[in-house]
């Protein structure tokens, strides 16, 4: 049944609300750092109360790991936003406008995490200047451009978020395809950052859609640190970028950025909640995350690219000094090319001598207590990107270990190897 009156009434008031508040405005302005806070107040530990397993992250900023634990800086500011209610229209606006003049692009927008902020830039390419067509997708596309060009290596499992929006993919391999392929039906062009493979460059992706006169959308989700990525793709001439919050960035997992040309982030916010009858509608973002995502971007900008990866390889150089007796045992910190660009800890020895497959060294850890999770790429012949990928490595992921968990990795990693030594 369609819903009427009072509820219908309501989103109506909320549109014209969040119109004349003028939320979709991006007008950029300066902010300050997040001052420093007290340490916040232990409540009830609910993970035991539910039974829920608390785990020693060595894996990496995974989704299915929680990804990152929020700085002291960030999780008091979601604590401080939880106290009051505001606006959310002037909340979205003004986060916006700070995160833009932080990050150098025209404008910003805090999604749902980076996978909605994929589905948002989407709708925003299709309903650009067309205030009416949110409601028209995904199914009653007839009347929209639909046709979404990609690298057929760029094809991946984020794939869905577009298809929320009834697009269509049109698969392309090279530039001279690329070239070809563009119609009256062409509504943007989609590119994947960490893509270990495709024939056309980042730069000849964004002139030829530019030619063309349609928007090029890059999917940088996983794709920080280092720092200045924040601003390299939009300066490069992408017109929308994303990223996700809870990964390097260490913001909340269910928070990402949409950044880019002022116009599409206007549109990707009449797609979006609390607007009624949109595919963003279920996409909402609290206050709490909006502004821990806001700290989180003045936390991440307030750090080095120098000294995070020396932190990192402190890490890994502690883990690895408590492994040094394990026969045949031989190691190296390897930092993937784009997505994750960190040190991780590559280790491989000869089954033979150690008879413990890297497979099942990680059950055992996970098992253990304190539960441990090795990355996903450890013992499997189909690693993550830009991971080594082989049965005979363990991969630990340094970057999300807490003080001194490193220590209780190692020495875990050292009491597994040990008993199995032949």
């Amino acid at each position: 049944m369609r819903e009427s009156g009072t509820r219908r009434n309501f989103f109506t008031w909320t549109r014209n609300a969040l119109a004349a508040a003028g939320v979709l405005s991006a007008a950029p302005g300066r902010g300050q750092s997040v001052p420093s806070h007290p340490t916040l107040a232990s409540g009830e530990d609910y993970y035991d109360k539910l039974g829920v397993t608390k785990i020693v992250n060595a894996a990496g900023t995974y989704t299915m790991f929680t990804a990152s634990i929020m700085p002291p800086s960030v999780q008091a500011a979601v604590a401080s936003a939880a106290k009051h209610p505001v606006r959310l229209a002037e909340l979205q606006k003004k986060s916006g406008e700070y995160i833009a003049k932080r990050l150098n692009c025209e404008a910003a927008l805090v999604s749902a995490g980076a996978a909605s902020a994929l589905t948002l830039g989407t709708a925003a390419c299709m309903t650009v200047g067309n205030k009416k067509a949110p409601e028209l997708l995904p199914l009653d596309t007839a009347g929209l451009k639909n046709e979404v060009i990609v690298q057929k290596t760029h094809r991946y499992g984020y794939d869905h978020a577009l298809k929320n929006c009834g697009i269509r993919f049109v698969e392309i391999e090279t530039l001279e395809q690329y070239e070809a392929a563009f119609t009256d039906r062409t509504v943007m062009c989609h590119f994947f950052n960490a893509a270990e493979e495709g024939q056309i460059s980042r730069e000849d992706w964004i002139r030829v859609s530019h030619k063309h006169g349609v928007p090029c959308f890059n999917d940088a989700a996983a794709d920080v640190p280092p720092i200045s990525n924040l601003w390299k793709y939009t300066q490069m001439g992408f017109d929308l970028v994303t990223f996700s919050g809870g990964k390097g960035m260490r913001g909340p997992q269910n928070a990402g950025l949409l950044l880019g040309r002022k116009d599409l982030i206007e549109a990707a916010a009449w797609n979006n909640s609390p607007f009624d009858e949109t595919v963003g509608r279920g996409m909402k973002v609290a206050k709490e995350q909006i502004v821990g995502m806001v700290a989180a971007v003045d936390w991440f900008l307030s750090q080095t690219d120098e000294g995070m990866q020396a932190e990192f390889r402190r890490r890994a150089d502690r883990i690895v000094a408590q492994l040094r007796d394990i026969p045949t045992l031989t190691h190296q910190t390897f930092v993937p090319p784009v997505a994750n660009q960190v040190p991780h800890l590559v280790i491989r020895y000869d089954q033979a001598k150690v008879r413990k497959s890297p497979l099942e060294v990680a059950e055992i850890l996970r098992g253990g207590s304190p539960s441990i999770e090795l990355n996903p790429s450890t013992g499997r012949k189909s690693g993550t990107a830009g991971l080594p990928s082989d049965e005979n490595s363990i991969v630990v992921g340094v970057w999300m270990l807490e003080p001194g968990e490193d220590l209780i990795v190692g020495r875990r990693l050292r009491e597994v190897l040990s008993k199995a030594v032949a």
